[in-house]
This record gives structure tokens, C-alpha cells and sequence, in this order.
């Protein structure tokens, strides 16, 4: 049976912001990536964290629940001859039934916001290197930030096929709890990073980025998915011909090791 996060996969992979070129360059420079570390992404989706990750390191396990994610991301990985990355089904629940080996660094993603933020800290510290660390990446939209006039367009539209209750949850609003449970954890060394990160959509990018997101999959709208894209598309060019919609992402990582001798 379809999941609304399994039929997510293809657009998810194709229509989500990549994270900015800054984390990636903090994760090298921090962890000293060189080609011969060994990289965990909890919860990794169709790879948006590993793919990048894997020239730079020598091995990066990609663990995440959906089969369909996890063979989007291998096929991702095959298209750019990647071949060291292992795919592996899993949750946090079983960081540490995975029998992995030890851990330079593991990156989690917006799937933190749904993980248990006591319990993964202190497996991962059973699982990470003396000198491993976890960095966690997300946005930090909060509830009355300034926002592009565009979004409430969609809104509007998705309202209409899945009522006000099915909007995406404010992933940014509980980043002082995350940053807080990690310096409560064994890795209790915290440092925090922000960005702003630009971008522009065109309209099929609008359309496929709402087709990413469980509430508007197209396991969810079935046959109702064409008539929704058709309606969103005309809303969007009524709202502004030109096409392009830009908007600033806030996003935010949280670096986690233990605290020096």
C-alpha cells in the first residue's frame, strides 16, 4: 500500500531546497573531512544530505524508514556513480541494532523534528568515534516572521483540497528545545550556525515542492492531483505573471560533540 511519504519520493528528491553550500562547508571543515571518514544520515530521504556528502567521505550509511526514499536515493546515487553509499531501512529507534561501524559524523536533517530528541543523542553516543559528532539541519521559519505574499496563494489552494488543518508543521518553531535536549545529551558540546538562504521557484518548482510534502502527496489527492496542480498553477500566474517566486529560507544547524577532557 502507497504511503503519503513513499509517493513523496520523486519530488521530494527533485523540488526541496538543497542545504546551503555554508553547512557543507562547516561539516568539512569541523569534522576535517578528507575522504576517510565514516558518515551516518539519520533519517536521510532520497540522500539530499548524503549525496553531496559522499565525495568527501569514505563510506556514508543513509538510514531512513521508506523503501521508496531509500531507492530514489540509490538511484540518484547510481546516476552520479556513487558507490559508497549503503542504503539501509531504518528508524531512530534502531541507531544502535544496525550494527554500523564507528561513526566520524552523523548529519541529521528536518526528519529530527520527528525523531525522540532524548533517546537519539544518547544512542548516537554509543555509536560515534571519541572525536564523532552529530550536526542537525533545518529551518527556522517561525510564526509571524515576515513571508512572501505567494505562500498564502498556496495555502489558499491547498485549503481548498485538504482543509486548513493538513498545512506542513512549523519545523523552525522548536529549535530552542532541539538546541536545548542536545546540551542536555553525552553530546553536550553545542554550537549553532544560521544562514539565509535565497531562493526562486518557478512555477512547476511551487507545484512539485507541494507534491513533496505529505499533505498535498499524491497519495493523498489520488485523482483530485491534476486538478490541483491545474488550479495551482492558475493562482500562482494570477498572482504574479512573471512566474518566479522568490523567497528566504532561515536555516539553522546545531554542530554536537562531547565536551573535552
Amino acid at each position: 500500500m502507497s504511503t503519503p511519504f513513499a509517493s513523496t519520493a520523486p519530488y521530494y528528491a527533485r523540488y526541496r531546497p538543497p542545504y546551503p553550500r555554508e553547512f557543507h562547508t562547516l561539516l568539512a571543515d569541523r569534522f576535517a573531512l578528507d575522504g576517510s571518514q565514516t558518515v551516518l544520515d539519520l533519517g536521510s530521504g532520497p540522500g539530499t544530505l548524503s549525496l553531496p556528502l559522499a565525495p568527501l567521505a569514505d563510506h556514508v550509511y543513509a538510514v531512513d524508514p521508506e523503501p521508496a526514499m531509500l531507492a530514489e536515493g540509490a538511484r540518484l546515487a547510481e546516476e552520479r556513480g556513487f558507490t559508497n553509499i549503503s542504503w539501509l531501512r531504518g528508524d531512530d529507534t534502531a541507531v544502535t541494532r544496525l550494527c554500523l561501524p564507528r561513526i566520524d559524523l552523523c548529519v541529521i536533517g528536518r526528519a529530527f523534528h520527528r525523531m525522540d530528541r532524548g533517546r537519539v543523542p544518547a544512542d548516537l553516543d554509543e555509536v560515534l568515534a571519541p572525536r564523532g559528532g552529530v550536526a542537525v539541519v533545518t529551518s527556522l521559519h517561525r510564526p509571524g516572521d515576515p513571508r512572501p505574499a505567494w505562500l498564502t496563494v498556496v495555502e489558499e489552494v491547498r485549503d481548498r483540497f485538504t482543509g486548513p488543518g493538513a498545512r506542513p508543521a512549523d519545523e523552525g518553531a522548536d529549535w530552542d528545545d532541539l538546541v536545548e535536549r542536545l546540551a542536555k545529551s553525552p553530546l553536550s558540546r553545542v554550537e549553532t550556525h544560521r544562514w539565509d538562504q535565497p531562493v526562486r521557484h518557478t512555477v512547476d518548482e511551487v507545484i512539485g515542492l507541494q507534491l513533496s510534502l505529505p499533505a498535498t502527496s499524491p497519495a493523498v489527492l489520488g485523482e483530485r492531483m491534476t486538478a490541483f496542480g491545474t488550479q495551482l498553477r492558475r493562482a500562482l500566474l494570477d498572482h504574479d505573471p512573471r512566474g518566479t517566486y522568490d523567497r528566504t529560507l532561515r536555516i539553522g544547524a546545531a554542530v554536537a560533540t562531547r565536551p573535552r577532557r
